[in-house]
């Protein structure tokens, strides 16, 4: 009897109707929440997936890009030693506009070349003692020894572009420079030393990007001085200076090469090309293609004609 009791109240506490069963079932409003919270994640994941797949294509890319210029990177290093062998001096200047991948070339063509062969010179405003000197004092002090090549970051083609344009030397001192240099420039070639001019050229355009990368890049806003930031308002004044540059100093002993330089790994491995055309080593590998591309080297003769075509047709150079 206590038994049936005991069961009877067991069975009191124990409902068996499912249906007073508290499920506390979630709100319409919660299950929105939770299905937006869960789509917000998704998306998430989807883009944390594309920008690993965009920075995986971009390192592929930059990898195989690389890997090109290597085989050319070898061809300087023998072209070194046929310079070291015959003590031949080789002088190469770098000029053109800000931000058109003079520096990025310089460091790939010297990437492995032998470090006590070459010198890379970039010299900075002349100093008050320097500007008593002669024009070309400081640069000559920089020339190579026989078997030596020095790269400059920018030349004694200062005289024609940068300081003109931001008035750094007066109407005499350019027209002086634009007399002289054409005869500077044949002694030393006439006097065995190889003399490369390269002209990078990029369009207002990627000028005006590669800018705003510099001032939104920590690790490359170092490079943007306040002559940049001019760059783009002197756009024409450049242009305008550059014209009369070609015109004037690009001789049959000294020419110019154009190097069009928006694709920055098409201008490296021209003007790795066009350097290694310039000395006559016994080549490394003979099956390379050493035949430059003419969408991105282009003779300063050839330059002159397509600017001088500009004018006529436009009214002004449009690069």
């Amino acid at each position: 009897m206590a038994e049936e009791k005991k069961q009877s109240k067991t069975e009191e506490k124990t409902p068996t109707d499912l249906s007073v069963v508290d499920t506390k079932k979630p709100t319409p409003q919660v299950e929105d929440t939770n299905q937006q919270k869960l789509e917000s994640q998704v998306q998430q994941l989807k883009k944390s997936v594309a920008q690993l797949k965009a920075e995986k294509s971009k390192a592929l890319r930059q990898f195989s890009r690389e890997e090109e210029l290597k085989p050319y990177q070898a061809e300087l290093i023998k072209m070194q030693q046929y310079l070291e062998k015959t003590s031949t001096r080789m002088i190469i200047l770098f000029e053109g506009r800000d931000a058109a991948g003079k520096g990025g070339t310089i460091r790939r063509v010297t990437r492995y070349m032998n470090e006590k062969h070459y010198r890379v010179v970039a010299l900075g405003k002349p100093t008050e003692h320097e500007k008593t000197q002669w024009f070309f004092q400081k640069y000559v002090q920089q020339f190579p020894r026989g078997g030596e090549v020095v790269l400059f970051d920018r030349s004694w083609y200062n005289r024609a572009m940068v300081e003109p344009v931001f008035g750094f030397c007066s109407d005499d001192e350019y027209k002086n420079f634009m007399l002289g240099v054409s005869g500077f420039e044949k002694d030393l070639v006439r006097q065995g030393t190889i003399l490369i001019k390269l002209y990078f050229s990029v369009t207002k355009a990627e000028q005006a990007r590669r800018f705003n990368r510099r001032k939104n890049d920590p690790l490359r806003q170092w490079k943007l001085s306040e002559v940049d930031v001019q760059a783009q308002e002197r756009w024409d004044d450049f242009t305008n200076v550059k014209y009369e540059m070609l015109r004037k100093t690009n001789t049959t002993h000294a020419p110019w090469t154009i190097i069009r330089s928006n694709d920055k790994h098409k201008a490296r491995l021209n003007a790795i090309k066009m350097v290694l055309n310039a000395v006559p080593y016994e080549r490394l590998n003979p099956k390379l293609n050493f035949v430059p591309d003419p969408e991105v080297l282009v003779s300063g003769s050839r330059e002159l004609e397509i600017m001088e075509a500009q004018m006529l047709k436009k009214g002004k150079f449009t690069h």
